[in-house]
């Protein structure tokens, strides 16, 4: 685990506060942590904190929602932003999934208040309460045209769902367990789905029926990623004609991370598998950065940065906390993940740039971006949209 510094998660209420004082602390692999504080001194005429830190720290910068701090003995900095805002009366409970339409207008989210809703990104207004799965919504997705959810469930069932009026027109039926993550392939006439069930299905919305499963494995797949890939790498050819309702799978490249350490990339058009790869720990996300580079993020903390051109051996092993890695996301250059203690980190040319502040120790279940605002969801019931500055 490489050098980490962490920061109080409610630092920017408190050190607006006279005599207002918030911990800071390095951890170093293999090292005894380096702990510190903040003290607000009072209020500059820009509004700004005046700050004091103890012996071991640094204060750089600090603005309404950022700060900037550092560790000199261990040559290490860190830059914090806390929320922009927060909405917390979405959902009751564990907010577990969420995602933006294309035009940023609205966000979908789920929740183990066994809830499914469309709010305003501007205020958090509730606009629909999306009805009809049984129990737990597992994942949420808008189809690019932002008007239309795609959403699966402990259920085993696949829905479709209007933005406009909330109604359900379309149920996926096939699974046989309950669906952990779904892909939407280029516009939305095919769509993919993972389930516990070890199978990723292939389907076509417009007749709710399954085209295929896509893999031969059986164990449990926790997400899925699907990109255009490369040229140079081989996907393989059908073995026979694909399915006229079969749009867009061309050139596609769907990666699977599965319960078994595994990381598998298989050919959507010819459902050959590309390359396995092992990780250390369970796998619980992945993403593609780039047409040649995915991550896939670990239980015990680890994300794993691969070429599909030459998977066997990773490109970088990044362990910045050895907190389960819950949701990977790209973002500009890089990648933006979130873990289970609560910590969620942007990158941008794989190195941190930028650390989200708010969940005190609450995973970070789900994070969504649309141009400088990113949104993260909580065990605490809390989504957060934070303004991002210039990178």
């Amino acid at each position: 685990m490489t050098a980490n510094l962490s920061i109080q998660s409610d630092w920017d209420q408190v050190l607006r506060k006279a005599e207002g004082e918030a911990w800071i602390s390095c951890k170093i692999a293999g090292k005894p942590s380096i702990y510190g504080s903040l003290k607000c001194q009072g209020i500059s005429a820009d509004g700004n904190p005046e700050l004091t830190s103890s012996d071991e720290f640094v204060v750089h910068e600090i603005t309404k929602k950022c700060i900037t701090v550092s560790c000199p003995g261990q040559n290490i900095s860190g830059k914090f932003l806390s929320p922009y805002t927060s909405f917390s009366r979405v959902h009751l409970k564990n907010v577990t999934c969420l995602d933006i339409s294309s035009g940023g207008a609205l966000g979908v989210s789920t929740s183990t208040d066994q809830s499914m809703k469309i709010w305003q990104t501007s205020n958090g207004e509730i606009r629909r309460v999306l009805e009809g799965h049984v129990h737990d919504v597992y994942c949420c997705k808008f189809f690019p045209s932002g008007k239309v959810v795609l959403s699966g469930g402990i259920d085993a069932r696949v829905k479709i769902w209007s933005v406009d009026d909330g109604s359900c027109p379309v149920t996926l039926k096939g699974h046989k367990g309950g669906i952990f993550d779904l892909a939407i392939v280029d516009r939305g006439r095919n769509i993919v789905t993972c389930s516990r069930d070890g199978t990723a299905r292939l389907w076509d919305c417009g007749q709710a029926a399954s085209i295929a499963i896509v893999n031969t494995s059986c164990v449990p797949i926790n997400a899925i990623a699907l990109g255009a890939v490369d040229n140079t790498v081989n996907l393989g050819s059908p073995n026979e004609a694909p399915s006229d309702r079969e749009i867009g799978t061309e050139g596609k490249l769907l990666i699977l991370a599965r319960e078994d350490k595994m990381l598998e990339g298989v050919s959507l058009h010819s459902r050959d598998s590309v390359f396995i790869f092992e990780g250390s720990d369970a796998l619980n996300c992945c993403t593609f950065i780039s047409s040649v580079d995915i991550l896939a993020g670990a239980q015990d903390g680890n994300i794993f940065h691969l070429d599909v051109r030459n998977p066997k051996k990773p490109v970088d092993i990044i362990c910045r906390t050895g907190s389960p890695v819950l949701s990977l996301v790209p973002f500009k250059d890089a990648y933006i993940a979130s873990h289970g203690d609560g910590s969620c980190f942007i990158a941008q040319s794989f190195d941190q740039v930028l650390q989200l502040t708010g969940p005190d120790c609450e995973p970070v279940y789900q994070v969504a971006a649309w141009e400088k605002f990113v949104y993260t969801c909580c065990r605490d019931g809390i989504i957060r949209k934070y303004q991002l500055p210039d990178l």
